[in-house]
């Protein structure tokens, strides 16, 4: 984790573009073997916190609409499931021992665990929330693994968006640049953006909700606890 934070804050304080462009480029000359090529690099942004946002564009750029969109939503999927793991087996004990003396926020946690897959999916669709950090901190919830690879197909729609603006702009080397956008493409975003903010709305509504009723069902049950034993 202390290496994921010094990337982190490297690639804030330093210009971190040009030597993404330039890995680009690197896959591009491998020929077939880039695609494997183009999945690992995405697969270590993902872990070490770099935003994959260039890469994604990358890969319009590299393996157009289709093509690219398949093997961002591939290489994404294994990076985000990478952190998952290692979120849920290097942290996981620790919270569980900070949360051992808080019964209210265990009861959260396994009631959010209960509809974990329609929380990853909301959150997924959800904009405001960042994506690597999202992988490792779902790891140290009880959402399980299955719920959590299913509900990342929320990551779909905003990468498939990302993808074909890469496709427009086809150059690696104007990547990340102001490119004018057309009709379509400002529908594309519109859409994507509409459908965050709904997401965003209901995983906060949908989140309280269950908190709400695990905490009382909490309430509910030391009351009952109590009862009975005077």
């Amino acid at each position: 984790m202390s290496l994921a934070v010094v990337v982190a804050i490297a690639f804030q304080h330093f210009n971190l573009h040009s030597p993404l462009q330039s890995t680009l480029r690197w896959v591009k000359n491998l020929g077939s073997l880039g695609v494997i090529a183009f999945i690992v690099l995405y697969n270590l942004a993902t872990i070490l916190f770099i935003p994959g946002s260039l890469l994604t564009l990358g890969g319009g750029a590299l393996y157009g609409v289709f093509w690219g969109s398949v093997y961002v939503v591939i290489a994404a999927t294994l990076g985000a499931t990478t952190a998952f793991l290692m979120g849920r087996y290097y942290a996981r004990n620790w919270v569980s021992q900070q949360l051992q003396g808080h019964p209210k926020f265990q009861a959260i946690d396994r009631a959010v665990a209960k509809e974990g897959f329609k929380i990853v999916l909301l959150t997924r669709l959800s904009p405001i929330f960042p994506f690597n950090l999202l992988n490792y901190a779902f790891g140290v919830t009880c959402v399980s693994l299955k719920d959590y690879v299913i509900g990342s197909i929320g990551m779909i729609p905003g990468s498939i968006l990302y993808v074909y603006l890469g496709s427009l702009v086809g150059d690696i080397a104007s990547l990340g640049m102001p490119q004018e956008i057309n009709p379509q493409a400002q529908i594309a975003q519109w859409i994507v953006k509409i459908v965050g903010f709904f997401a965003t709305v209901a995983v906060t509504f949908y989140i309280t909700r269950i908190a709400k009723k695990a905490l009382n069902q909490t309430v509910a049950s030391r009351d009952s606890m109590y009862d009975t034993f005077n």
